[in-house]
């Protein structure tokens, strides 16, 4: 199997610390601090989008050891059981994590977005501007998906 390395073009600046806190992301104000090898302008024109998709990874937890059977999402019997690829957690092989944030700010190299769930000193892979040509049409979900991530994005 091929193997790659990536290098971060950035890392998270924000207030949150306990990746163990799952909820409540939505009024979570991050910087994102861009590498100086990209140059001052590494952000221009993206002002003109109102959001941007973060890729970054959950360097702060540890990947799990077996990935072949289902668990209980969140850890919750109540819950049906999912495969690694079904969900959305933090860990999973290469614990990248994906998350559409509203562009607050603009500035230099630093980009502040409302709504990342990551964690402060989260190392960012890429970044790039949500087209709505790229969205589908019509998303569908499981109602528990609906009911369990009420909370996640609320302030």
């Amino acid at each position: 199997m091929t193997t790659f390395e990536l290098t971060p073009v950035g890392t998270v600046r924000n207030e949150r610390t306990d990746v163990q806190n799952s909820d409540h992301w939505g009024a979570v104000r991050s910087t994102i601090v861009f590498d100086e090898r990209f140059g001052d302008a590494c952000l221009q024109g993206l002002e003109g989008f109102s959001h941007v998709e973060v890729l970054f990874v959950f360097d702060q937890l540890p990947e799990r050891e077996d990935y072949r059977e289902p668990q209980f999402y969140r850890g919750r019997t109540d819950l049906p059981l999912l495969g690694v690829f079904a969900g959305r957690a933090p860990r999973r092989p290469n614990r990248i994590g994906v998350t559409s944030c509203a562009i607050e700010s603009v500035r230099g190299r630093e980009l502040t977005v409302v709504g990342l769930d990551a964690v402060t000193g989260t190392p960012v892979i890429d970044v790039k501007p949500v087209m709505r040509e790229f969205l589908p049409e019509n998303v569908s979900q499981p109602q528990w998906v609906e009911d369990v991530m009420s909370e996640y994005f609320k302030p």
